[in-house]
């Protein structure tokens, strides 16, 4: 990170008549995509926490005469959000605002911190996808995101392909088939649905003629896309910028308390002078969290 104070010198070609434009700090953005993915909550606390319920298993047979036997629900895991201070800004000297000869021309720094600051909000998000495959990185049941060794009290979950594979229609068809296979911590089958598929910009096309065609990709029969035909990825295909794997890819189901976001404190900006030095700061701070409570808000595959 570039760090100190922006003086005249930091910018000499600013002190002289001649310069047409300055170019560098003002681009066109991407909208923000992490909110399509993350459910936005706000919060008043240091912390936020969610905590699993592990419910009842099946129901044994009574014999007559018998007692009932008697099930207890417990607390399982906890997902912990603790929300960080994002911060940066900007120092400027009196002589560089004085002696700059392009007047506003060199105002966009603002904005420039700004653009900063959602880029970084979007990368730390995107970064729970990035890392969905990593053991050193766990969620609060300790596995991956992503992973094959999901603990329950009925064994071992998943919410991965078994054998990782590039995204393609039968590699679709049985991340499709397995979450609809998903148990609760008992074991017991529950009703979950494939919403939207997240992919890089490099799988954009690849995920367009999978999901979208009507006949079957890549062959020449004659069937239908059974994908599409039965719209089992109703809300259709998220191409997420921030995502580094160009192999991986993920479905986001309909699972309620899934991929989080906590808003701890919008987004301020701040300036003021200081009065030994006469030097002009901005800052821009903000205060939020996010990460995954239950894991079968998303299933994925790392790519082969």
């Amino acid at each position: 990170m570039q760090g100190g104070v922006i003086t005249r010198s930091s910018h000499p070609k600013k002190l002289w008549p001649g310069i047409n434009a300055h170019f560098g700090q003002a681009y066109n953005e991407y909208p923000e995509q992490f909110s399509m993915v993350f459910k936005q909550e706000t919060s008043d606390k240091h912390y936020e926490e969610d905590v699993e319920t592990t419910g009842f298993g099946l129901a044994p047979i009574k014999a007559e005469g018998a007692s009932i036997q008697y099930d207890s629900d417990r607390e399982g895991y906890a997902a912990k959000y603790v929300h960080a201070t994002i911060a940066s800004g900007y120092v400027v000297t009196r002589e560089e605002i004085e002696d700059g000869q392009y007047g506003k021309k060199a105002k966009p720094r603002a904005r420039a911190l700004a653009f900063a600051m959602r880029q970084t909000k979007e990368i730390i998000h995107a970064n729970h996808f990035n890392r969905a495959f990593d053991a050193n990185t766990p969620i609060g049941d300790t596995a991956a995101m992503c992973s094959l060794a999901h603990p329950t009290l009925s064994g071992n979950q998943r919410n991965m392909l078994l054998i990782p594979a590039d995204l393609s229609e039968p590699a679709l068809e049985d991340a499709l088939i397995d979450i609809r296979q998903t148990r609760n911590s008992r074991g017991l089958k529950i009703a979950v649905r494939a919403m939207k598929l997240c992919v890089p910009d490099q799988l954009t096309f690849t995920a367009e003629r999978v999901i979208k065609t009507n006949l079957r990709v890549g062959t020449d029969l004659n069937d239908i896309n059974a994908i599409k035909s039965q719209g089992l990825i109703p809300k259709g295909i998220h191409t997420w910028t921030y995502l580094t794997d160009p192999d991986a890819w993920f479905l986001t189901t309909d699972v309620a308390e899934g991929l989080k976001t906590f808003q701890r404190r919008a987004r301020e900006f701040k300036q003021d002078n200081d009065f030994d030095t006469e030097n002009a700061k901005a800052k821009c701070t903000e205060r939020y969290s996010c990460g995954i409570s239950d894991w079968r808000a998303i299933f994925g595959s790392p790519g082969a």
